[in-house]
């Protein structure tokens, strides 16, 4: 498969990329490097994830990040229910089990990265790390040295090494800076808003039961309230879901009524709210 391929794999799941960005896709499959993607929220990093997963024809395996992030809770823990239970089934019978008997393969719970390790294959898996910047740095140096070396030790079993490294993607919507060696370590690639005919494309691929002009018209909205100056400006996602809001609603035209009854869809702040309001909502769904 080629850069092209891979973007025709890509648009066949839904996922419209450009090109620079099926080109950094392509490379961290074939370079076996992790890559980076940051944009604001809503843009398609975390869906980029997932399209190449579908594209590639492998298991795609999530790490949610969040603040307070453990390696131990990313990595693996030990099935402590099926560990007392055998406890209890030995003293039953007279036996004596020792750390060895209830610290194997049978009693570890694979999480998220330990299951990419040891993913069997036939293909890589790609190991989604989405929102990196919510975790602390101790988590991202941690990463950082599980991505390099492809491999991890546990205390009771030994080390583990993949078979086939994980295509990793990263993601991040920028909320702290990440370090320098974390960086250095992935390709990068920003992903922006979308412009208007392929914010378009996009919707219509979304929500396919949707009226045709109705992609256009949501489109050119959003991109008109991206110029307001709003807490939260909407992205594809918020996008894909207003024009959901409207079909369902049976909606046949994007104008100030049908705006107000779905603005819960596309502004997820009440200040954003007021803010459009003031500016006009009026000249946001016409353009006027």
């Amino acid at each position: 498969m080629d850069v092209a391929g891979l973007r025709d794999g890509l648009a066949a799941t839904g996922y419209l990329a450009g090109e620079s960005l099926a080109t950094a896709l392509f490379l961290a499959v074939r370079m076996g490097q992790p890559i980076l993607l940051e944009g604001e929220p809503g843009v398609g990093k975390t869906e980029a994830g997932k399209a190449l997963a579908t594209t590639l024809g492998t298991r795609l395996i999530r790490l949610q990040c969040y603040e307070g992030l453990t390696a131990a809770e990313a990595l693996y823990e030990w099935n402590y229910p099926r560990q007392l239970l055998a406890i209890r089934l030995a003293e039953s019978r007279g036996e004596v089990l020792r750390d060895a008997d209830l610290f194997g393969p049978d009693y570890l719970l694979p999480r998220p990265l330990l299951a990419a390790i040891d993913h069997p294959g036939p293909r890589p898996a790609v190991l989604l790390i989405d929102e990196v910047d919510r975790a602390d740095d101790e988590f991202e140096a941690f990463l950082f040295e599980l991505l390099a070396e492809a491999s991890v030790t546990i205390p009771e079993l030994g080390t583990r090494r993949a078979a086939l490294p994980p295509v990793a993607v990263l993601t991040s919507n920028r909320t702290r800076d990440l370090h320098d060696a974390l960086k250095r370590r992935c390709l990068y690639h920003w992903i922006g808003y979308p412009d208007a005919d392929r914010a378009a494309e996009i919707i219509r691929r979304r929500v396919p039961a949707a009226a045709g002009w109705l992609a256009e018209r949501v489109a050119g909205a959003v991109g008109r309230l991206r110029g307001l100056e709003l807490y939260k400006p909407p992205g594809i996602a918020e996008a894909i879901s207003w024009a959901t809001a409207l079909h369902v609603l049976g909606a046949r035209e994007l104008d100030v009524p049908s705006a107000e009854r779905t603005m819960s869809a596309v502004l997820k702040y009440a200040e954003d709210t007021e803010t459009v309001r003031a500016a006009g909502l009026a000249a946001v769904v016409s353009g006027g």
